[in-house]
């Protein structure tokens, strides 16, 4: 099994993950193939080799179609695509900083300008909410893990966001974490990760500088308001250090908190290779480059005994004997629909032999409070117990099977590398159902005896 490492020690942003991964070996021309899925445009990549306070390693940028100028005059990757011309930074690539895209990297607020780019960018969307890049990122061909991490991502930001400013998740506007750079770069670094080889990912104590940062709601101490909402949603230990500017930007917090499984020093595995991504800054007191670990196994001590996935989620309950079974429904539908991981009610027997229901909600931990309050509000609840409970998943994958009804796509459940569960796709068995004229059943048994032939 691959592990990542991430050493933090000069903060993360999400062009400096693509860049280390790109360094790692990912090819700039298959990161291409993977965002094209997107059918995102106005914009193109660049990535070359440069250094940063000796250190070589790979600098990563998503120019927006317009923008007035790109990068220096430098060699470019073997896949770059350069256009035809040169790029040179201009000033507002300078003010973004190391993290290059974060809206809390601006100097000025959008309206102020940053070039005809932005100032398009700005007109023609007034900024993406979460809703509209959801639509986006699930009307794309990017594959299920890569929607699905991305979409994660984008909402822990929207949870921090609407924690900081006082808004639902829904109703967040992301200004420049919305722009298509910054699209780019959150589900770039999960493509990356993909091609990587979805490996398992740990990282060193995340260390952030100190001072003030400039941004388009004024001026705020470090850590940013949304970096410390998306760590302390999930729990994760922050270190300050001297250096006077910010090192951690939101969109690293969120790709920290989605992808690494645990904190710490590097533990013992077996090194294959090491890659660099670099920052834009020169830093007085450190190099500006985030150092990314690819090693094979794993130590003993971490080991576990099978390769499932875990996570954590919050589980929700109350009991219930006086709502009406149309609200009910309703709840479960529109809380499903509001991203829920899973909505279900049981039968249960209450204080004098009352029938009544006890509902349950699962959802990830930093939604919580926002579905507590859904309940509390839709139903007739007075109170809800809130657990935190582990998960263990199988690994999942997705392929098409050739049935006498057509192509029909399954989903593997995989561990330790053998599929142990196989689940023909409802819609798909049910439009080749549709187009043979066949019972429903029938396909899905083809499909099902299909998959499961060709597994080892």
């Amino acid at each position: 099994m691959k592990t990542l490492y991430l050493d933090l020690s000069s903060g993360i942003s999400g062009d400096m993950f693509v860049g280390a991964m790109l360094d790692l070996g990912v090819e700039l021309a298959e990161l291409e193939k993977g965002l094209a899925g997107l059918q995102l445009e106005g914009y193109h990549l660049h990535a070359w080799r440069g250094q940063k306070a000796g250190i070589a390693g790979i600098k990563f940028e998503v120019c927006v179609t317009g923008a007035h100028g790109g990068h220096p005059a430098t060699a470019p990757l073997p896949h770059h695509h350069d256009h035809g011309h040169e790029h040179g930074h201009d000033h507002a690539v300078d003010l973004l900083n190391h993290g290059l895209h974060n809206h809390v990297h601006h100097v000025h607020p959008p309206e102020a300008g940053h070039g005809p780019a932005h100032a398009q960018e700005h007109a023609e969307h007034g900024g993406r909410d979460f809703g509209s890049i959801q639509r986006l990122i699930n009307s794309s061909s990017l594959s299920p893990w890569a929607k699905g991490k991305s979409l994660a991502v984008f909402r822990r930001l929207a949870v921090a966001e609407g924690k900081v400013h006082g808004l639902p998740p829904e109703q967040v506007h992301f200004h420049e974490v919305g722009a298509v750079d910054s699209i780019v770069d959150i589900v770039g670094a999960c493509v990356a990760l993909e091609r990587l080889g979805q490996p398992r990912v740990l990282a060193s104590a995340v260390v952030e500088g100190t001072g003030w940062l400039e941004c388009a709601h004024g001026r705020y101490p470090l850590p940013a308001p949304a970096t410390l909402e998306v760590l302390a949603a999930r729990g994760v230990t922050v270190q300050q250090c001297a250096e006077p500017h910010e090192l951690v930007t939101p969109t690293g917090a969120a790709l920290l908190a989605e992808f690494v499984a645990d904190f710490g020093p590097l533990p013992g595995l077996k090194l294959t290779r090491v890659g660099y991504g670099l920052g834009s800054r020169d830093h007085p007191t450190r190099p500006n480059v985030l150092r990314a670990v690819l090693a094979e196994g794993e130590d003993a001590a971490a080991r576990p005994a099978h390769d499932w996935e875990t996570d954590t989620v919050a589980v929700l309950e109350t009991n219930l004997d006086d709502v009406n079974p149309e609200i009910l429904g309703h709840f479960v539908e529109q809380t499903l629909a509001a991203g829920a991981l899973d909505v279900f009610h049981t039968p249960i027997q209450m204080k004098k032999s009352r029938p009544g229901v006890l509902l349950t909600v699962l959802c990830q931990e930093a939604d919580a409070d926002r579905f507590t309050e859904r309940l509390l509000r839709e139903t007739s609840a007075f109170g809800v117990r809130r657990t935190v409970a582990q998960r263990r998943k199988l690994r999942r994958e997705f392929r098409q099977v050739h049935t006498p009804y057509g192509a029909i796509q399954v989903k593997l459940g995989l561990l330790d590398g053998r599929a142990v569960q196989v689940a023909p796709e409802f819609e798909s068995c049910r439009e080749a159902a549709l187009r043979a004229g066949a019972p429903l059943k029938d396909v899905y048994e083809a499909a099902a005896q299909t998959a499961a032939q060709r597994q080892p």
